[in-house]
């Protein structure tokens, strides 16, 4: 009985220490927060932005000299870098996570990393870890963590590719010089591991080796031990959580239940001082919209300058941003999918119980809004963020057939938003959605 009895304590000891610990979640679970989120904020920041060019394939392109490219470090000053005001308007813009460039392909590393010995500390301006202090304002603003970081590094000398037109070295036929990179990059993502605890990593670059030479499966379960719910995106050879489109919104939707849309404000990821063709904060908001319709999440990138300066068009957009998603959050937070295109012709989102159905509308209906096949009677339709109770119409619907109906929402002027206006539909139910070519009439 005395075993039995100490059998059972140190099961429920075990069982303690690993909530303690903390508890490992499924992949829907730990993925929740990331479906929730909706909208996070790329910053692509590093010796690129000092003389505004292509983040390192300005030197693997041929379009200026690697040796003129490094010269760069002279001028990432950091001394007006504030990583409290970018994590502040951040959360601002309703984001509720960031991902930053940790290193980029051109091998320079924003914190004081032991491994590779290219890094803000040693060999440039700054002289400093650039990289922690932002990571402590973000979680100090209540948002997720996610770290970029390229997998190769065209500046090390034991890496295999330098520019387009010049390879270092075949794995096959040095594997010793391999065997040095790989300690670099695994050593720099375990000091990563080690110091920032991150909640997403995002990786790019991997298409320059396979799984195996990457040894990918390896590196993802070492991130893994130490964090076991972070999760991964789907540039490294098969170990990612989710999908990442680039700059492109997909034209249809997506079938992964995870993705994401990375995307600039202008042209260009880093700052990159003759470019000014940023998109509106209007047209921003629109690919949101179409982005959240269709189950993904919008990553919109910021490139500040190499003296940590924000450019004022970016943080014109951020605030412009942060006014329409505040007034809108209980149609764009926590949603789900909303309903194809073909009932109604916008994007929409629908609450988790799929009872609430919002209904985003860009610019001026001429004074009503469509909705085509939805089964549903509704309980009450109002102007999410204003309130007004919108009155709506029934078209179409006869007794002899299961054809519902057009519905017509009455949506006047002086409620829309100058952005982009969204309507809450209260279902009578679960939404239900009329999927027929239509009936012929067989009696009356």
């Amino acid at each position: 009985m005395k075993k039995l009895f100490s059998l059972l304590m140190m099961v429920v000891v075990a069982q303690a220490s690993a909530q303690m610990e903390g508890e490992v979640l499924s992949t829907t679970e730990k993925m929740q927060w990331f479906k929730d989120a909706k909208l996070g904020i790329f910053v692509h920041w590093g010796l690129y932005a000092v003389n505004g060019i292509d983040e390192s394939w300005s030197f693997y392109n041929g379009y200026i000299s690697h040796e003129n490219y490094l010269k760069q470090t002279k001028g990432f000053t950091a001394k007006n870098y504030d990583p409290e005001r970018w994590a502040k308007l951040i959360r601002e813009s309703g984001a509720k996570y960031s991902v930053i460039t940790s290193k980029h392909h051109d091998g320079f590393a924003l914190w004081d990393t032991k491994y590779g010995g290219f890094n803000a500390v040693t060999n440039s301006a700054a002289k400093k870890d650039v990289l922690s202090p932002f990571v402590k304002a973000l979680r100090k603003q209540g948002l997720k963590v996610g770290i970029y970081y390229s997998l190769p590094d065209w500046s090390y000398d034991d890496y295999t590719n330098f520019t387009r037109d010049s390879i270092r070295y075949k794995i096959s036929e040095e594997p010793k010089r391999w065997q040095n990179f790989l300690k670099v990059y695994q050593g720099q993502l375990k000091e990563l591991s080690k110091k920032y605890s991150p909640d997403l990593y995002w990786f790019d670059g991997d298409w320059e080796h396979n799984a195996e030479e990457w040894e990918a499966t390896k590196v993802k379960r070492m991130l893994l031990a130490q964090n076991p719910n972070a999760i991964l995106n789907s540039r490294f050879r098969g170990q990612g959580d989710y999908e990442t489109p680039e700059q492109g919104m997909p034209i249809t939707r997506p079938q992964s239940p995870y993705w994401e849309l990375c995307m600039t404000m202008n042209n260009s990821w880093g700052y990159q001082k003759n470019d000014h063709d940023y998109k509106t904060t209007d047209q921003i908001i629109g690919i949101f919209a179409d982005v959240i319709g269709n189950g993904g999440n919008l990553l919109l990138d910021i490139g500040p300058k190499g003296d940590g300066t924000l450019p004022e068009e970016q943080v014109e957009i951020l605030k412009g941003l942060g006014e329409w998603t505040q007034k809108h959050k209980e149609a764009i937070y926590g949603t789900i999918a909303g309903i194809p295109q073909e009932h109604f012709y916008g994007p929409s989102t629908l609450s988790k119980n799929r009872k609430m159905l919002y209904l985003f509308v860009k610019g001026d209906a001429n004074g009503e809004v469509v909705l085509r096949g939805l089964k549903n009677n509704i309980n009450r339709i109002w102007v999410v963020g204003e309130g007004t109770k919108l009155a709506h119409q029934v078209v179409g619907k006869v007794y002899w057939s299961q054809y519902p109906g057009i519905k017509y929402i009455k949506l006047p002027k002086h409620v829309l938003d100058k952005h982009m206006t969204v309507l809450a539909v209260l279902l009578d139910g679960t939404v239900d959605l009329y999927r027929e070519d239509g009936s012929v009439i067989e009696s009356n």
